[in-house]
């Protein structure tokens, strides 16, 4: 049957060496909309630490910060990207619609008959 085939196409940006590790754009994500490095976590259903390590490896290897974080008090404490961040999550953006476009015209090409 034609048409039964379907491309899906997954960009995952790491800072460490083994393809296992977090996915730092995904973390940076939910920090952004859940204003909390926890709470993130808690939502990747990864250890507080995990992620709180994969955020300073990261910001290691690129030389900048990523997140700026307060800590607690009275209105609590949070998360936020720095502009650094931010900057960085747009170029993968930019990145993943480029590799979606290239995936999909080389589907049409190749496997579009099946």
């Amino acid at each position: 049957m034609k048409g039964n085939l379907r491309l899906s196409l997954t960009l995952r940006l790491f800072a460490d060496e083994k393809p296992s590790g977090t996915d730092i754009a995904a973390l940076l994500r939910r920090i952004d909309t859940l204003h909390s490095l926890r709470a993130a976590a808690m939502a990747m259903d990864i250890p507080y630490s995990r992620a709180w390590n994969a955020v300073k490896q990261a910001e290691g290897k690129l030389g900048f910060p990523l997140v700026r974080s307060s800590t607690g008090g009275r209105h609590g404490g949070g998360a936020a990207l720095t502009e650094e961040a931010e900057a960085l999550l747009a170029a993968y953006d930019a990145c993943l619609a480029a590799l979606r476009e290239t995936a999909e015209g080389l589907y049409r090409e190749h496997l579009s008959q099946y």
